[in-house]
């Protein structure tokens, strides 16, 4: 089996980029995401609007061309999709990596559907994936969720939204209008200050009229089959429910980082260890890309500010690949 110049595990924004950029500069490689183009965009809300304009998520300088200034969903859909068929990147979607070893200075990787050889591996998997969970009875019942799709399903019902980040207020927004009686809970004293400029008045505007409730300073305590106890600055309540989105957040792979051997930071923020320069992790040969830098930091990267991290990825691995043969 000839080894591959490189492995992209994750075919988001991100690891497309650097597919890019490892095809514009002649190296043999490969992109394997577990579901299909860009995954985790594919499954934001229907309705959702990026913070970021869309220049902003160009990526190798190709135009993303969107109908209002803030691009839609749907538009990023179709703007990354092209990009991955008229360029005729080589990626194989719907295949899972299962494991992957180093064997001396290549990569094994073993995925659901085959095992590819590697000098090089970049992981650049997000953090989409795993909710952060809130660890309360009853938040295993078939009404929970920790993803917001379409507001439709909720017209009509007592839909109680946990969190006070753009998603959960997105998602409170969408709900209410739709129909919903919709039930905000929060964990601290407002309204989450990183929600999107133009949002944050229209929630703080429902809240005070009224139209849409608000628990500060609450936590649920139970999720029961027809109620929510709430644990509220005024003591317990029970409120009449039939769904609950928990969109407290979601958090990187951080048993898959340990299992390749990145050391994580102690102090909580589980940051890798990776050089700044390169993207070269604790792990020779093995790259960081995208938001999966950031740690439990999870604001901290977007696609905007780490679109350059493909360039600088490729660049490190021609270098190292132009010493190995020069030594060779």
């Amino acid at each position: 089996m000839q080894a591959l110049d490189v492995v992209i595990i994750g075919g988001g924004p991100i690891g497309i980029a650097c597919g890019l950029e490892a095809k514009k500069q002649g190296l043999s490689y490969l992109i394997i995401e577990k579901g299909p183009i860009v995954n985790s965009l594919f499954n934001y809300p229907i309705n959702m609007h990026f913070f970021s304009s869309s220049e902003k998520l160009e990526i190798d300088n190709i135009p993303f061309i969107s109908k209002e200034a803030k691009p839609k969903r749907n538009e990023a859909l179709e703007y990354y999709r092209r990009i991955v068929t008229s360029n005729q990147l080589h990626i194989h979607l719907f295949e899972k990596v299962q494991q992957v070893l180093k064997d001396g200075d290549l990569f094994q990787v073993t995925t659901d559907k085959s095992r590819y050889s590697a000098k090089n591996l970049i992981v650049a998997t997000g953090f989409y994936d795993l909710p952060n969970k809130i660890n309360v009875p009853g938040e295993d019942l078939p009404k929970v969720s920790h993803y917001y799709k379409d507001p439709h399903f909720y017209a009509s019902q007592k839909l109680a939204v946990i969190g006070a980040s753009n998603s959960a207020i997105d998602a409170a927004l969408e709900c209410w209008r739709k129909g919903a009686e919709v039930t905000l809970i929060i964990r601290g004293p407002e309204v989450g200050q990183r929600v999107k400029y133009w949002v944050r008045p229209d929630i703080i505007n429902r809240i005070e009229e009224g139209s849409i409730k608000a628990y500060f300073d609450s936590t649920v305590k139970e999720i029961r089959k027809t109620e929510l106890v709430v644990d509220t600055q005024q003591g317990e309540i029970v409120l009449e429910n039939d769904f609950v989105l928990a969109l407290t957040g979601y958090r990187p792979d951080f048993v898959f980082l340990k299992k390749l051997g990145i050391h994580l930071s102690d102090d909580g923020k589980k940051l890798p260890s990776y050089d700044p320069d390169t993207m070269e992790t604790n792990v020779p040969g093995l790259f960081l890309a995208g938001v999966i830098c950031g740690g439990m930091e999870t604001h901290k990267w977007f696609i905007e500010n780490s679109r350059v991290h493909a360039p600088i990825i490729i660049k490190a691995i021609k270098n190292k690949l132009h010493l190995m043969e020069k030594n060779s």
